[in-house]
């Protein structure tokens, strides 16, 4: 075989394998969600500079769960898994839903005292996944602010 046909023949087969891949799609490179790990979540306490002027920043990350802006039904379905935090803070009646993935929750404004922040991780439809709570003592805001 002269060199012309051996590059060919390579190319081809190159052509072949790829072709092979785009023809299977996307959902033949995730595993079902069911077989997916389980999602976590890990939280730590609020860095201790910023809340001695009133302000909690919260870290936290998460595992086994990409947090993106969607929903619905058919969402619950996608893989890797999906889904976004509630946040509810001193057992208010009402929370907030982050979409940001900024890895941070950050509550301004304190007032001096004892405070308590549930963070939950939720399916695209709100379906509770995992969750953890975190208690801290705020100075409160600075005299003057």
């Amino acid at each position: 075989m002269n060199a012309f046909n051996k590059a060919l023949a390579a190319t081809a087969g190159g052509l072949l394998i790829a072709a092979n891949c785009f023809a299977q799609g996307p959902t033949s490179l995730v595993v079902p969600v069911e077989n997916e790990p389980a999602p976590r979540l890990i939280v730590g306490q609020p860095l201790p500079g910023p809340l001695a002027t009133g302000v909690a920043y919260i870290p936290y990350r998460v595992e086994n769960l990409r947090i993106l802006p969607i929903g619905g039904p058919h969402s619950k379905n996608v893989s890797p898994r999906i889904g976004h935090l509630h946040i509810t803070v001193d057992d208010l009646p009402w929370a907030w839903a982050d979409y940001g993935r900024s890895d941070t929750i950050i509550l301004v404004n304190l007032p001096r005292g004892e405070h308590k922040v549930l963070i939950e991780a939720v399916d695209p439809e709100g379906g509770l996944l995992t969750s953890e709570t975190v208690k801290f003592n705020s100075p409160g805001k600075p005299a003057g602010r």
